[in-house]
C-alpha cells in the first residue's frame, strides 16, 4: 500500500464506519454499531501511527489528492499537507478518539441512541481529520464548519431535553459569529494573495505586509489574522466567544472528553500555528492574541472555584488550558503551544471520562455537593482522578508541567505588547487552577459521603428518563475503566519524552516559522532547558510549583478540613460569589443586546416586511389590482355581440394605425429624447 492511499484511508476508515452505523445501525445493532466504528477509528489510529513514523524518518507529502472545480482562474482542491505538525495531530486525535469510542460501550449502554451515538462520533473523527490534514483554505473551512455541524448534533443528542436544545443552539450561533471573521480572513487572503494553497499563501506572506486594507491604515497582514484569529475565538472558546462551552456539557460525558479535550476547541490553536508565516508578519495580531488568552486562561479559572457540576468544572479548566496555548501563540512559542494541546489532549479527556465514571457510579448525579468518600468505592476512577489532577495543575515530572512551565517561561520573554499583563495572568492561574481541580478532587473522593442523605433523583440527571436510583455508589465495568488507565499512562509519561524532541530538535523545522530575532521565547526557553530531569529539579526554585502547592493546601483546608469555612466564606462574599455564579453576566448581557436585538429586529422585519410589504402590498395588493381591473373589464362586459364586434374593429383599427405611423413617428422621436 502506498503511502498516498494510507492518507486517504485514515479520513475515510471513520467516515464508513459513521455511514455504517448510521445509515444501518438498525440492521447491524448495537454490537454491529460500535464494533464498525471502533473498527474504521483503530485502523485510522494505526495509519496515522505509521504516517508519524513515515514522516519522522523525514518523508513528508504537500499534494491534490482530488479536484472539486474550476472557477474562473480558481482552482479548488482537496489535497493532503502531511508534516510533523499534522502527523502529531493526527496521533493525537484518532488516539483520544478510540478510547472514547470503546469508553462509550459501556457509559451508553441503556440509551435508545447508541448506534446514531456512535455514528455522530465516528464523523466527528472523520470531520477533524479532514481539517488537520488540509492543505488549503477550502478544505480547512470544511472540516472548520463540518466539526461545527457534528458538535452540534452530539451538544443536542438528547433532543427531548430543553437545556440540551438551548445548549446546542447557543453553540451553534457563537461559532457563527467567530465563523464569520474566519471566513473574511480567508476571502482578504484570496482577493489579495490569489490562491487558497497554503504554501502559495505563506510565499506571498511579505507581499501582504507590505499592503493597507483600502481607505484605512490598517496592515492588511494584521487584519487578516485578526480576521482568522477571531474564528479561533469561536472554535477554540476564546474570551468574549467562551460561553458556547460549559453549557455545551449538556451532551454525553464522552462527547465532553472527545470535542472539548483533545479535538474541536483545539481546532483554533492548531490553525494559528500552521498560519505562523502569517502571524509572524504582524505584532500588532500576536499582541491581540496574547491579551485574549491571558483573560481566558485567568478569568475562566475562577468561574470553575464556584461550580457545583462535576462537569462544569473540567469545562472551565478547559477554557482556562486553552487560554493558556493561546498565550503561547500570541509569544510566538506556537510550538509549545501545540506541545501543550497533546500533554492536555490527555489528561483532560482523562478527567472528563474519569467524571462519567463518577456520574455512572453515582447513578447520573453530577452534583458534587451529594458525593464525597468515593475513594474506597471507585478505586481505579479515584486514582487516574488524581494522575490528570496532578498533570493538569503541572506537578513536576507529570505531562502538563512541562508544556505549563514552557509556557510560562515564553510568556516571561514574549516581546510584544500586553505580554507582562499575560504573564502575570498566566503566572495567576497556576494557583487558581490547582485550587478549582483539588476543590472538585476533595468533594469528590474524600471527606463524609453526602450520598446517603441524596437518594432521590439529582436535578442534575444526565438522562431525561433516568434519576439517581439510590445505593451505594460502585466502580465503573472495565470497558470504562480500562481507557482511564490507558489515557492516565500519556498523562503521566509524555511530557518527560517528548518535550526534548518536539520543542529542541527541529521537530518543527520548515513547518512552523519564528523570527527569533523579534519573537525570541523560544530561543529563552531551549537556552534555559537542560533536560526534563533537570527542569524537574530546578521547578521547586521557582514560583509556580509553590503557587500550585498553595492552591492544593487551600482547597484541601476549605474542603475537608473545615468544610463551614467554605460555607461561612460564601456568604461573606456573596456578591463575588454571585458574579461568578452569573458567569460575569456575560449570558445575561448578550440575551438583553444581541438576542434582543435579533428579536427586535426580526419583530420589525415580520412587521414591516412580512405583513406591511410582503403580505399587504405584494400578495394583498395585487390581488386588489386584479380585483380593480375585474370591475372595470367587468363594465364592457354586456353579453351583446355587436359591442363586442365594435370592440373587435375599434381593436384592428388601433393595430393598424401603429403599424402605419410607428416608423416615422419613433425614430424621430427617439432622436428627440437622445436615445440615437
Amino acid at each position: 500500500m502506498s503511502m498516498q492511499t494510507l492518507y486517504l484511508l485514515i479520513p475515510l476508515a471513520p467516515l464508513v464506519g459513521a455511514m455504517l452505523a448510521g445509515f444501518a445501525g438498525g440492521r447491524i445493532g448495537r454490537v454491529g454499531a460500535h464494533s464498525v466504528t471502533i473498527a474504521g477509528v483503530l485502523i485510522a489510529a494505526v495509519a496515522s501511527a505509521v504516517v508519524f513514523a513515515d514522516v519522522l524518518a523525514g518523508h513528508t507529502y504537500n499534494g491534490t489528492v482530488y479536484t472539486w472545480a474550476w472557477i474562473d482562474g480558481l482552482e479548488l482542491n482537496v489535497g493532503f499537507l502531511i508534516d510533523t505538525l499534522t502527523a502529531t495531530m493526527m496521533l493525537v486525535v484518532t488516539s483520544v478518539s478510540l478510547m472514547v469510542h470503546i469508553y462509550t460501550i459501556g457509559y451508553m449502554k441503556d440509551d435508545p441512541g447508541y448506534q446514531r451515538f456512535f455514528a455522530y462520533i465516528s464523523l466527528f473523527t472523520f470531520s477533524m481529520l479532514m481539517l488537520v490534514m488540509s492543505n488549503n483554505f477550502l478544505q480547512l473551512f470544511f472540516g472548520w464548519e463540518a466539526v461545527g455541524l457534528v458538535s452540534y448534533l452530539l451538544i443536542g443528542f438528547w433532543w427531548k431535553r430543553p437545556t440540551a436544545i438551548y445548549a446546542n443552539l447557543k453553540a451553534f450561533l457563537v461559532n457563527r459569529v467567530g465563523d464569520f471573521g474566519f471566513l473574511l480572513g480567508i476571502g482578504l487572503i484570496f482577493a489579495y494573495a490569489g490562491s487558497l494553497d497554503f504554501s502559495a499563501v505563506f510565499e506571498q506572506g511579505s507581499n501582504l505586509a507590505g499592503q493597507h486594507l483600502p481607505g484605512t491604515d490598517w496592515s492588511l497582514i494584521t487584519v487578516i489574522c485578526i480576521c482568522l484569529f477571531i474564528g479561533a475565538m469561536g472554535k477554540s472558546a476564546q474570551f468574549p466567544l467562551h460561553v458556547w462551552l460549559p453549557d455545551s456539557m449538556e451532551g454525553p460525558t464522552p462527547i465532553s472528553a472527545l470535542i472539548h479535550a483533545a479535538t474541536m476547541v483545539t481546532a483554533g490553536i492548531f490553525m494559528v500555528a500552521r498560519m505562523s508565516p502569517l502571524f509572524e508578519l504582524s505584532d500588532a495580531a500576536l499582541s491581540f492574541v496574547m491579551v485574549i488568552g491571558a483573560i481566558t486562561a485567568l478569568f475562566m479559572g475562577f468561574l470553575g472555584i464556584v461550580q457545583t457540576d462535576i462537569k462544569r468544572v473540567v469545562a472551565y479548566s478547559t477554557l482556562s488550558q486553552l487560554g493558556y496555548m493561546t498565550v503561547a501563540l500570541g509569544a510566538s512559542a506556537y510550538s509549545v503551544a501545540i506541545f501543550h494541546l497533546m500533554t492536555h489532549a490527555f489528561f483532560k479527556a482523562l478527567l472528563f471520562l474519569a467524571a462519567g465514571s463518577v456520574i455512572m457510579g453515582m447513578h447520573h448525579d453530577q452534583d458534587m455537593r451529594h458525593m464525597g468518600g468515593l475513594r474506597k468505592y471507585m478505586p481505579i476512577t479515584w486514582l487516574t482522578c488524581l494522575v490528570g489532577s496532578l498533570a493538569l495543575i503541572g506537578t513536576p515530572l507529570f505531562s502538563g508541567f512541562y508544556s505549563k512551565d514552557s509556557i510560562l517561561i515564553a510568556a516571561a520573554h514574549a516581546q510584544v505588547p500586553g505580554a507582562r499583563f499575560a504573564y502575570y495572568a498566566v503566572l495567576a492561574g497556576v494557583f487558581v487552577t490547582a485550587f478549582y481541580s483539588f476543590r472538585m478532587y476533595f468533594l469528590v473522593f474524600h471527606g463524609k459521603p453526602r450520598f446517603q442523605s441524596h437518594e432521590q433523583a439529582s436535578s442534575h440527571a444526565e438522562h431525561a428518563d433516568e434519576g439517581h436510583h439510590g445505593g451505594v455508589p460502585h466502580e465503573s465495568p472495565a470497558v470504562v475503566w480500562v481507557p482511564l488507565v490507558l489515557l492516565a499512562i500519556p498523562s503521566v509519561l509524555i511530557g518527560y519524552f517528548a518535550m526534548d524532541a518536539m520543542l529542541f530538535s527541529g521537530f518543527f523545522e520548515g513547518v512552523i516559522h519564528v523570527n527569533a530575532q523579534a519573537h525570541p521565547a523560544v530561543a529563552a526557553l531551549k537556552e534555559a532547558f537542560h533536560g526534563p530531569w533537570a527542569m524537574a529539579l530546578h521547578a521547586f526554585s521557582t514560583p509556580p510549583v509553590y503557587l500550585a502547592l498553595s492552591g492544593v493546601a487551600l482547597a484541601w483546608f476549605l474542603y475537608v478540613k473545615r468544610p463551614d469555612l467554605a460555607q461561612a466564606m460564601k456568604q461573606r462574599f456573596a456578591g463575588v460569589h454571585r458574579w461568578l455564579e452569573n458567569k460575569y453576566y456575560l449570558d445575561r448581557f448578550n440575551e438583553m443586546v444581541f438576542a434582543a436585538g435579533a428579536r427586535a429586529l426580526g419583530r420589525g422585519l415580520w412587521l414591516r416586511g412580512d405583513q406591511t410589504v410582503i403580505d399587504g402590498w405584494i400578495v394583498n395588493g395585487s390581488a386588489r389590482f386584479v380585483g380593480w381591473v375585474a370591475a372595470a373589464v367587468r363594465q364592457v362586459q354586456t353579453g351583446y355581440i355587436y359591442h363586442y364586434a365594435f370592440a373587435m374593429l375599434v381593436g384592428v383599427a388601433v393595430i393598424l394605425f401603429l403599424f402605419m405611423t410607428l416608423p416615422y413617428v419613433w425614430p424621430q422621436l427617439m432622436a428627440q429624447l437622445g436615445v440615437y
